[in-house]
C-alpha cells in the first residue's frame, strides 16, 4: 500500500505579505483601521487562504493516494478469487475424470481376478486330466496313496481298512495282487474312481486325489493372490 506523505504548508510569512499587501492597499482608501488590526488581519487571512490551498492540495493528493491503495488492493483480491474460481473450476472438471479412472481401476481388479480365476480352473481341469490318465493306466499308484495317508496318521495297532472304487479295487487285485494282499482293501460304491479312505480304529483320512489337489489349488490360488497385491502395491 502506498505511503501517506506530509503536506508541507507554505511559508506563513508569504501569506502574512499577501495580506499585508491586500490592508496596504485597502488602508489606501481608507485609514481607520490601525497598524496593529491590519497585521493581525493579514495574519488570519494568510491562514485561511494557506489552510484553503494546504486542504486542498492534501485533498488531491488523498485522493491520488487512495486510488493507487484501492486500485491495488482489488487487484489483489480479483488475483485471489480468480484463482479461487479457477481451482473449483478445475475440481469441477476432475470430478468425471476421477470417477472414471475408479470404474477402470474397477475393470482391471475384476479382469485381473476374472484371469486368476480361470487360470486356477484351467490348471485345476489339466491336473485331474492328468491324474485320471495316470490311474487308467497304473491304478496300482492309488497304494502310494495309501502308504502317504498312514505316514500321516498317529501309530497304531488297529486293522487297516481301505475303501476305494470298486472298479478300481478290482484292477488293483488284478495288476498287483500281492500288494493288494498287503491291505483290507474293501469296495466302496460312493467314491469316485481316484477316490479312496484309510480308516484305522478310530482314526479316518483322505487319501484320494480331489483332496490332495484341492490342497495344489489352493496353493497357487494364494501364490496369485500374493502376487496381484505385490503389483497393486
Amino acid at each position: 500500500m502506498k505511503q501517506f506523505r506530509p503536506y508541507h504548508f507554505p511559508p506563513l510569512a508569504q501569506f502574512i505579505a499577501a495580506g499585508v499587501a491586500k490592508r496596504a492597499q485597502s488602508s489606501s482608501s481608507s485609514s481607520t483601521t490601525s497598524p496593529d488590526e491590519d497585521w493581525q488581519s493579514a495574519i488570519a487571512d494568510g491562514y485561511r487562504q494557506g489552510q484553503r490551498e494546504g486542504y486542498e492540495v492534501g485533498l488531491d493528493e488523498g485522493r491520488n493516494d487512495g486510488y493507487d491503495a484501492g486500485h491495488a488492493e482489488g487487484v489483489e483480491r480479483g488475483v485471489a478469487e480468480g484463482r479461487q474460481q479457477a481451482l473449483t473450476e478445475l475440481e469441477q472438471m476432475a470430478k468425471p475424470v476421477d470417477a472414471m479412472l475408479r470404474s477402470l481401476k474397477k475393470l482391471k481388479t475384476e479382469f485381473r481376478n476374472a484371469q486368476r480365476k480361470e487360470v486356477v480352473d484351467l490348471v485345476g481341469k489339466i491336473a485331474r486330466q492328468v491324474m485320471r490318465a495316470e490311474l487308467a493306466l497304473q491304478p496300482v499308484q492309488m497304494l502310494n496313496l495309501v502308504d502317504e495317508a498312514l505316514a500321516a496318521m498317529p501309530p497304531t495297532r488297529d486293522e487297516v481298512e481301505v475303501f476305494m472304487n470298486p472298479e478300481e479295487l478290482k484292477r488293483i487285485q488284478e495288476l498287483d495282487p500281492k500288494r493288494a494282499r498287503k491291505w483290507n482293501l474293501m469296495a466302496d460304491p460312493t467314491l469316485d474312481l481316484g477316490e479312496c479312505r484309510v480308516r484305522a480304529g478310530d482314526h479316518e483320512v483322505d487319501a484320494g486325489c480331489q483332496g490332495r489337489l484341492a490342497a495344489c489349488m489352493a496353493q497357487v490360488r494364494d501364490s496369485l493372490d500374493s502376487s496381484a497385491r505385490e503389483d497393486a502395491e
